[in-house]
This record gives C-alpha cells, sequence and structure tokens, in this order.
C-alpha cells in the first residue's frame, strides 16, 4: 500500500516524521469481489491449516536453527499472511463496477468501441485488478484507460504508447 511521509516541526522546534496511508480504490465485478472473499477463506481456513501441519512436521526434526523445512515453512507463513492482508486491503477497499449501459460518457464497466488507423477495436474498461489486454480488458489506470474515461461519442484521444503517440476515435460506447 503506498505510503506518504512527511516531516513536520513540532511545537518545541523539533522534527519528526509522520506517516499517512495512501488508500486506493479497487474497481472489481461483483464476480471478481466474490472470487477475492473465496479465495480469502480458502487461504484463512486450508492455507494456514496446511502451514500449521507444515510447521509442526519440520519442529519434530529438532533443531530449529538449521532446520530447512521449518525455515521455507515460516517463509511460507509470512507469504501466505501477506496475500491475506492484500486480499482484505482489496475487498475492504473495493467498488463494485456496475455494467455499463451505453452512457453519454466512458466510465469504468464501459465497453468502448474506438477507430484506429482506419481499424476498429473494442475494449472494456475495468478496474486494474481484473485488466487483461489480450481480451481487451484495460486498467482505468493504464495511459489507454485513463484517456478513455470521461470521453464521449466522436471524441478523438491522442495516447501516448511505446510504439509512439496513437489517436483513437470513440465510436461507441455500450
Amino acid at each position: 500500500m503506498p505510503k506518504l511521509q512527511l516531516i513536520v516541526q513540532t511545537a518545541s522546534g523539533s522534527f519528526q516524521f509522520c506517516n499517512f496511508r495512501i488508500v486506493a480504490k479497487h474497481y472489481l465485478t461483483k464476480e471478481k469481489f466474490e472470487e477475492f472473499k473465496k479465495i480469502l477463506e480458502q487461504l484463512k481456513t486450508e492455507g494456514r491449516m496446511e502451514i500449521a501441519d507444515r510447521l509442526k512436521k519440520a519442529k519434530e526434526y529438532g533443531d530449529l536453527s538449521e532446520n530447512a523445512e521449518y525455515s521455507e515453512a515460516k517463509e511460507a507463513q509470512s507469504n501466505i499472511e501477506n496475500k491475506i492482508i492484500e486480499i482484505e486491503n482489496i475487498i475492504r477497499n473495493s467498488v463494485i463496477i456496475k455494467k455499463s449501459a451505453g452512457g453519454a460518457t466512458v466510465e469504468i464497466g464501459a465497453t468502448v468501441k474506438v477507430e484506429k488507423n482506419g481499424n476498429e477495436f473494442e475494449y472494456t474498461i475495468t478496474g486494474s485488478n481484473e485488466a487483461d489486454p489480450e481480451k481487451n480488458l484495460i486498467s482505468n489506470e493504464s495511459p489507454l484507460g485513463r484517456a478513455f474515461l470521461g470521453k464521449k461519442v466522436g471524441e478523438k484521444i491522442e495516447v501516448e504508447t511505446p510504439k509512439g503517440k496513437q489517436i483513437y476515435k470513440i465510436l461507441e460506447i455500450k
């Protein structure tokens, strides 16, 4: 999670660091939200039980200071706990995307039909957790997704890509 650190001067004149968390919104479809809930439940139950079993077996080998199995199990435990924290954060800060019904402007959840260099393409604007460019699901945080947001049919958008500047014209919003 991104953090912001500021240096502030106290009443006594000394300086101290203050940390602030930057809470990001996670745009998810209802299906992806439910998928994250299932994964979280699996990690909290089966995942933790599996790690507990591995730790128990590793402890039976004796000296923990030179026990590779124990070290690996502790690392796996740390990884699972970090994944649980990450998924809980996503769920807590999620915004459910409602399927767009051809609004006046491009928004998250909309499918956009565009023209570029005489060719037509369709992209669906999703949250970053569901982006899959091979399926034309583009993140609202990507350069192309950001450029489309808020635009209307007929507008031309210039986007800087690795191949240079590209111009897209919005043909339809679904």
